[in-house]
């Protein structure tokens, strides 16, 4: 290239970046410096800009906080996982008590559950001393809507009309045909327009596993309980008056005891009275902080302890009313005569079976 040609090279100079205190070139945190300078701010004191700056990898109480909250939420969707998928594993009820359900019924706006207590599904009834076929030892009426729970016992040994079988202790309907004639029959027995809308059948075989799986339930008994042989391995039960934590074997003794020697003028009233005992200490047991650690064990066993109509979300429903809702508000059929009814079974007058069950659906 000729001399020339360098002469019509553009007059230009060049600067060098300041080097910095490691030797390298300007930083960015310079030429920001800078700018700050032209447009008239304040320059950032080097004495308090590091504390500003967040390092990498540090260990601050929002970062504590957002990993215990990661890590709360897997356990809960782990639990819920291991509840679906132990609720599909389980059996549903009988078409003939599909058929006897009244449909319609939501857990949300308000929906009536029958709850049976039995051991039948075990292929021999827990009670040698029983007669027959396997009978209903517990009948429990749930009304259940969101943020809202009351309970209604029967006494077994209430008098009522079979549909088919004629008059007798309310629980034999469940021998002579499950729980689709139970659920019929205590839908005949109550009227004032109750329906039953879903059934759930607790199996005593597996109950110890569920309440063992919580850790055990506190109750509070009312007398003391010095009971003879019953069923086919509890060769006695005794328990002093108060509140005692009583583990699944325990717990399905306390809850049926027939005979009290140490109380001779208890009768059926007090046995449901205990098994609603039993039903709040699971919800208080559910609802204490030590539960959360074994919820998924929990999860495990709760689908398998029972036999329903309602699927994976509704069975999810019903847990979380039970849990969430008032469930103290607890009534148990009042028999205007004990031992009256043919067999020694109890009677209970029309008045009383319309106020409890007003009190069950709508709360007065």
């Amino acid at each position: 290239m000729s001399d020339s040609g360098r002469d019509d090279r553009p007059d230009y100079k060049v600067y060098r970046a300041r080097r910095g205190p490691l030797g390298r070139g300007g930083s960015s945190a310079g030429l920001d410096a800078l700018r700050k300078r032209v447009r008239g701010e304040d320059p950032p004191d080097p004495r308090t800009d590091h504390k500003q700056r967040r390092t990498p990898g540090k260990v601050t109480p929002g970062r504590v906080a957002k990993w215990i909250a990661v890590a709360v939420f897997a356990w809960i969707v782990l639990s819920l996982v291991v509840f679906f998928a132990s609720a599909q594993l389980q059996k549903g009820v009988s078409d003939s008590t599909d058929q006897a359900l009244t449909g319609g019924g939501s857990l949300i706006t308000g929906g009536n559950v029958l709850v049976l207590g039995s051991d039948s599904r075990a292929g021999e009834s827990l009670d040698k001393t029983q007669a027959g076929p396997g009978r209903a030892d517990s009948i429990l009426v749930l009304h259940a809507s969101l943020g809202s729970v009351r309970k209604l016992s029967i006494p077994r040994d209430s008098y009522a009309q079979i549909p088919g079988h004629g008059a007798q202790k309310i629980n034999a309907a469940y021998g002579l045909g499950g729980a689709g004639l139970m659920v019929n029959t205590v839908e005949s027995f109550l009227g004032n327009g109750l329906k039953i809308n879903h059934v759930v059948e607790v199996d005593f075989q597996d109950f110890p596993e569920l309440i063992d799986s919580l850790g055990g339930v506190t109750v509070d008994n009312k007398s003391r309980i010095c009971s003879p042989e019953f069923d086919n391995f509890y060769r006695g039960f005794n328990l002093s008056k108060g509140k005692h934590k009583l583990d699944g074997r325990k717990a399905l003794g306390f809850a049926r005891v027939r005979k009290n020697p140490c109380a001779p003028n208890e009768n059926d009233l007090a046995r449901a009275v205990r098994q609603q005992e039993v039903v709040s200490g699971i919800r208080g047991k559910l609802l204490s902080p030590a539960s959360f650690i074994r919820l998924p064990l929990i999860s495990w066993q709760a689908p398998r302890t029972i036999q329903t109509d309602m699927a994976g979300p509704g069975l999810m429903g019903l847990f979380s009313d039970l849990i969430t809702g008032n469930s103290d508000t607890s009534t148990v059929l009042k028999p205007s005569c004990l031992g009256c009814g043919p067999g020694s079974s109890l009677l209970v007058a029309d008045g009383e079976k319309r106020s409890a069950v007003q009190a069950l659906l709508k709360g007065n």
